[in-house]
């Protein structure tokens, strides 16, 4: 996902399934001035991690969020992320760098659970 030159940083998280366990789901943060429609980018990431990694790879799912939530050492927050995709309350850690961009993205990780 990283190699897409529209992506300036991504993340992955497993989030609950009942019929596999766990599940993939990609959020990404396109580089500024990039026009790509949403579906377009999944197919072409979904797409290049069935080529890079193989069948196996069951990713189906690519969101586009403004930012990642972030440690202030740069950390990607992806155990919360996956609490709150998986529905379970969440308080965000002490070391956040910018608590508004887990509350803008909030909304989309639980939209990824249902």
């Amino acid at each position: 996902m990283a190699a897409h030159p529209l992506v300036a940083e991504c993340a992955v998280i497993g989030v609950h399934d009942e019929l596999k366990g766990q599940v993939p789901r990609a959020f990404v943060v396109l580089n500024n001035g990039a026009d790509i429609s949403a579906d377009q980018l999944r197919d072409e990431i979904v797409a290049a991690v069935r080529n890079e990694i193989g069948p196996v790879a069951s990713l189906k799912s690519v969101i586009v969020v403004p930012a990642l939530p972030k440690t202030r050492s740069g950390k990607i927050l992806r155990r919360t992320m996956r609490g709150i995709a998986d529905g379970r309350p969440e308080d965000p850690p002490s070391t956040i760098e910018d608590i508004s961009v887990l509350d803008r993205i909030r909304p989309l990780l639980e939209a990824s659970s249902e």
